[in-house]
């Protein structure tokens, strides 16, 4: 049955990083609605803003928690922070709010989709292995 169980580990690990996209994206949501505040308000450093957060000082270090596509989304996104003046980051920041919604509700969507379907997958995998096995 321990081949049941190390197959089944794969279907975990790959689900980790469906969990980890769905956490990114949800933190960087919520930076962004602090980053609004901050700037009709505190006006503090970013790096004061990010460290409340888990992803986002790697984030605004440059350093890459996605890969492909959604790390393209948020390298572009970060690459045009604290690059204007306060009004105009405020327009840039209510303009990448709905998006980046929209990309926070769609992580959600593929990480319950596909989390619990890459276990099944893998744990059916490895009770066939460990059946053909024996």
């Amino acid at each position: 049955m321990s081949v049941a169980v190390l197959v089944t580990m794969i279907g975990v690990f790959l689900s980790a990083g469906k969990k980890k996209t769905m956490n990114v994206f949800g933190e960087l949501y919520e930076f962004n609605e602090q980053l609004l505040l901050n700037m009709k308000f505190a006006r503090k450093p970013l790096n004061k803003v990010a460290e409340n957060f888990k992803y986002m000082p790697s984030v605004l270090n440059g350093e890459t928690v996605l890969k492909g596509k959604d790390g393209e989304i948020i390298r572009e996104y970060i690459s045009s922070l604290g690059k204007t003046d306060p009004l105009s980051q405020i327009d840039y920041l209510n303009e990448r709010q709905s998006a980046l919604r929209k990309y926070k509700e769609d992580s959600i969507e593929n990480y319950k989709k596909y989390s619990s379907l890459y276990i099944k997958i893998f744990f059916m995998l490895g009770v066939l292995a460990a059946v053909m096995l024996a």
